[in-house]
């Protein structure tokens, strides 16, 4: 589509300089052009050499004079006979698909990130058109009609925003749901039934544990398997998990607690009495929510209330 058109359709409107043509595009949600002087001046001296506007210099006193420019009848006559062509295929042109099309090679952390950053920005074209809107975008509104149509117009363009904001956002929740099924395919577990109740046990992890996250992906686990019993050995755990320093160790514990998930963590003599991580294990085992032991089967009675 040619920018003549939508020229020739704002001076269908009323009659304007090229300054406010430029003016009423740039404004415009729905005019994608760039509206430099470059491109309207020189499209309206092509419809001017048609025939299909004409202008008028408008002399004054205090300041340059004004070109104003008007359709002729020529000119409606060709903007109804646009308007009335076949419409067009929609253009799609977004580079961040493209972006997109190589972002494998990034870290979980850096394309989530990415896809964090385009949700803001169009979060943020989704306030801008809609205070856009709020101001009141220029429009003819000659009949109610076309009031109607303009509105409609205003309301495809926020839908668009507000479609790509879903459809981003889902990307990170399955990339996440993902992540949290991959981390769990490289755990080894086992899930222990003792007559009538059963726990969780995570035997070891191929990338140790030490995240807030993970804490919140065992609770899911449990909870998929029907239980609040879960016992970790200190294979699964992080180095992280036993330096208080960290804040490893009091992140996921919380979360656990949070989550009303039992834990009992089996943890070698050596490990305990490292640092101040056995000052934690002491407190810990006064508490009904989380608790260290050097064997599973002290662990296991602990969990199963024998």
């Amino acid at each position: 589509m040619s920018i003549q058109y939508a020229i020739l359709g704002l001076l269908s409107w009323r009659s304007a300089t090229g300054y406010e043509l430029k003016k009423m595009i740039e404004e415009s949600s729905t005019m994608y052009w760039s509206g430099n002087n470059n491109q309207i001046y020189k499209s309206l001296v092509q419809l001017l050499n048609e025939g299909l506007v004409t202008n008028e210099i408008q002399h004054q006193e205090s300041s340059p004079s004004k070109k104003i420019y008007s359709i002729t009848d020529e000119g409606l006559a060709r903007l109804k006979e646009w308007v009335l062509s076949e419409p067009e295929v929609p253009e799609f042109k977004n580079t961040f698909l493209i972006q997109l099309a190589w972002a494998d090679q990034l870290s979980d952390e850096e394309l989530d990130e990415l896809l964090l950053q385009y949700e803001s920005r169009i979060n943020l074209q989704l306030i801008y058109q809609k205070e856009k809107i709020k101001r009141g975008v220029p429009s003819p509104q000659r009949n109610e009609r076309e009031s109607f149509m303009w509105d409609k117009i205003s309301e495809n363009l926020i839908s668009f925003y507000q479609n790509e904001r879903k459809w981003v956002q889902g990307i990170r929740q399955e990339l996440k749901l993902r992540n949290q099924m991959e981390e769990r395919t490289t755990m080894n577990y086992e899930i222990v039934e003792n007559g009538t109740k059963k726990y969780i046990e995570i035997i070891s992890a191929q990338t140790p544990l030490s995240t807030e996250q993970n804490a919140v992906d065992l609770v899911a686990l449990c909870k998929e398997n029907d239980t609040d019993l879960l016992m970790l050995h200190s294979q699964a755990l992080s180095e992280n998990f036993f330096k208080l320093r960290t804040g490893v160790a009091g992140q996921m514990i919380q979360k656990w607690i949070n989550y009303r998930v039992k834990t009992a963590a089996v943890v070698p003599k050596e490990l305990v009495n490292q640092g101040r991580f056995k000052e934690m294990a002491f407190e810990s085992n006064k508490s009904n929510q989380f608790r260290v032991f050097e064997t599973k089967d002290d662990a296991e009675k602990w969990l199963l209330n024998e």
